[in-house]
């Protein structure tokens, strides 16, 4: 009844057409009764139903539901992929070796950059744990425009002993320590007969021969004030643990015999003693025997320079006899009184360093050391790494008394310590270390070193040809020679010479001159000071050609003398620093300036005088004062770059760094060369 029919008229024909009468909003005849009846009422509450449980709670439908959590995915991924690297740095350091990681975290560049550029610039392909090397990092730091600076790890060993010994030179702390005494002599001269007589013990009897065959070290007491003493072997076989022996000296005792003089070993033990650096105390033994001639002695030892204070030189001579003890008391007083000049001085309190002096295998006790304490104090339960060894420090025993336990050992003290792994060389240094791990680590690490060392060959030592390159880094530019000729004309003729090779950037130190033939005990000396054997018209022995060879000791021969200067000379010149000077090339007047963008400053110039150089160094003159010295960045002649403008021409020309000229400004070009030096420069 509520549908009227109507009959309307169209192009198409007649149609009939249901018209439903319009409603109030959310009534029956709103859209959806509408569509209800034209669908029929079951159909359309159907769709109404799935309408309302497709729509969200805040009635958006599906697609906008399914937009809005899509939006929030992206959103969120987009936040997870900002890169968390600090901003980058204007300056940055940088520890090699650096990984991809710690090089992004340096730079403030995001991790991804960084592993790009290198697939593309260094056809690298990496991932972020992937390690750099140190020329890799310099150049990805040049690639992204970044001021870096590189420093190289701390090693542990390098940071444990520069700790250590800076420590030991600080005057803070510091109190007087006793002296270090070694006596040093031919054999049979009587050093250990004279330590003997010293101590009170008899340790001569003992000794195969009566000859020492090992270092001794003892501290004992004189008047209240304590001295140690060191015994090293006298015979020539023994020429390289004498050389030890004088390393740790702060005072040599020269021993000679009355009787037999100054002995080619003599002169050896002379040579340590002036390669150590230390003062020299002669003790002239055996004057109890009959027939003693001092004079002929006081020539020979000032024949080797040096000069007994009764002659009006510098050296203390003490006359003893260690049979009768005659003269000992004044020998110590003088070796007290020596250290006292020297004024030494150690601080206790602190951990220990010093020397091994000897190393052994105890059939009860293990490996057992025989070190001295040079500085701090050395306690049981300490960790120290010594060599390729390393341990704790179980027990020490005291080295008068082998069988007495002592429970620390100060300055200047020997002991006999076991603990280590190992038996490590004699002539290392120890050092305490804070924990065990550390002197494992530095102990390992040294073994890799001394295993690698042994593989590629002997130790390089300082020779004629890389005499620049070994001694480059000194500041004390120092040749140390053995000098062994024929006859003792020979060696005073070469000496005259080689005084002329002066220059106080380098010196050259003569530590032996002996007549006779090159020995292993010259090979010895020079592999413990890093010196050069002359010979002159003699040559080396069969033994000491390999030991040299094996060393990697240089020996030279001559048989004329200037070519022995004439070699010398030229290693040292060759070794002197190149003296810097400043070649004028030209001036320009500044007669116009151009300002381009993004270039900068060109200065339009009349070369006056000289040519103008690409690459040269320009001094900007300004009302007749320099105001600054800069690098010629750019030179052009007209539109083109050139290499050289001549005088009478004009060129534009840009400095590096600088765009403050003015018209009139006069460019002064100049050049820097290095020119060889001479012992007459």
């Amino acid at each position: 009844a509520n549908v009227k029919v109507s009959e309307k008229r169209s192009k198409g024909g007649d149609v009939l057409q249901a018209e439903t009468p319009k409603r109030g909003r959310g009534g029956k005849g709103s859209a959806s009764a509408d569509l209800g009846d034209t669908l029929g009422g079951r159909e359309a509450r159907t769709l109404a139903r799935k309408k309302q449980a497709t729509k969200g709670k805040n009635g958006r439908g599906v697609e906008e539901e399914t937009h809005t959590v899509r939006r929030r995915h992206l959103t969120r991924n987009r936040r997870a992929s900002v890169s968390t690297a600090a901003p980058r740095k204007g300056k940055m350091v940088i520890e090699l070796p650096c990984t991809v990681r710690s090089f992004s975290e340096a730079a403030g560049i995001p991790a991804s950059k960084v592993v790009g550029k290198l697939m593309t610039q260094f056809n690298k392909v990496v991932n972020i744990n992937a390690e750099l090397d140190d020329e890799t990092a310099q150049l990805l730091a040049i690639e992204f425009g970044i001021e870096a600076a590189f420093k190289q790890a701390e090693d542990l060993e390098d940071t444990l002993i520069s700790s250590m010994e800076d420590d030991g030179e600080s005057n803070e702390g510091q109190e007087v320590r006793p002296p270090v005494v070694t006596f040093l002599g031919h054999v049979d001269h009587g050093k250990t007969s004279l330590l003997d007589k010293i101590i009170g013990i008899n340790v001569v009897s003992g000794e195969s021969g009566g000859i020492t065959q090992h270092i001794r070290a003892y501290k004992v007491m004189h008047e209240g004030r304590a001295i140690t003493f060191v015994d090293t072997p006298g015979h020539e076989a023994f020429t390289e643990m004498r050389a030890r022996g004088a390393n740790v000296t702060d005072i040599a005792v020269l021993v000679v015999a009355a009787d037999d003089g100054v002995m080619p070993q003599t002169e050896e033990a002379i040579s340590h003693a002036r390669a150590a650096g230390v003062p020299i105390v002669v003790a002239l033994n055996k004057m109890d025997l009959p027939g003693v001639r001092t004079d002929r002695i006081y020539e020979q030892l000032a024949a080797n320079e040096l000069l007994p204070v009764e002659w009006g030189g510098d050296v203390e001579l003490v006359k003893c006899s260690a049979m009768t003890g005659m003269g000992l008391a004044d020998l110590m007083e003088t070796l007290l009184t020596v250290a006292e000049l020297h004024e030494l001085k150690a601080n206790p309190n602190r951990p220990a360093y010093g020397t091994c002096l000897e190393a052994e295998l105890h059939e009860g006790r293990g490996v057992l050391a025989k070190i001295l304490v040079r500085n701090g104090t050395l306690r049981v339960g300490d960790n120290f790494v010594c060599g390729t060894a390393f341990g704790r420090v179980k027990a020490m025993y005291d080295t008068l008394k082998p069988g007495v336990r002592i429970e620390e050992a100060g300055p200047a003290t020997p002991v006999n310590v076991s603990g280590l792994d190992v038996a490590p060389q004699a002539g290392e240094k120890f050092y305490v270390a804070e924990d065990i791990t550390i002197a494992r680590q530095i102990a390992d690490k040294r073994a890799n070193i001394s295993k690698s060392a042994s593989l590629s060959g002997p130790k390089k030592h300082v020779t004629l040809e890389n005499l620049f390159d070994t001694l480059e880094e000194r500041e004390t530019q120092n040749l140390n020679l053995i000098l062994r000729a024929d006859t003792r004309g020979s060696i005073e003729a070469i000496k005259k010479e080689l005084t002329k090779l002066v220059h106080p950037e380098v010196q050259i130190r003569v530590l032996q001159a002996t007549v006779g033939g090159i020995t292993e005990a010259d090979v010895h000396l020079a592999d413990a000071s890093d010196a050069v054997i002359i010979g002159f018209n003699v040559v080396p022995d069969e033994k000491a050609r390999n030991l040299a060879e094996s060393r990697g000791v240089q020996v030279r021969r001559y048989d004329i003398i200037y070519e022995i200067t004439n070699h010398l000379k030229q290693a040292l010149e060759r070794k002197l620093k190149p003296l810097e000077r400043e070649v004028d090339l030209g001036r320009a007047l500044v007669k116009r300036i151009f300002a381009i963008s993004r270039i900068g400053s060109i200065a339009g110039c009349h070369v006056l005088a000289g040519s103008m150089e690409r690459n040269a160094r320009v001094r900007v003159i300004r009302n007749q004062q320099v105001i600054g010295d800069y690098q010629l960045e750019s030179l052009r002649r007209e539109k083109d770059d050139a290499r050289e403008v001549q005088k009478g021409l004009e060129c534009g020309i840009r400095l590096a760094g600088f765009n403050d000229l003015k018209e009139g400004d006069i460019l002064e070009a100049y050049r820097t060369e290095e020119v060889a030096r001479t012992l007459d420069i």
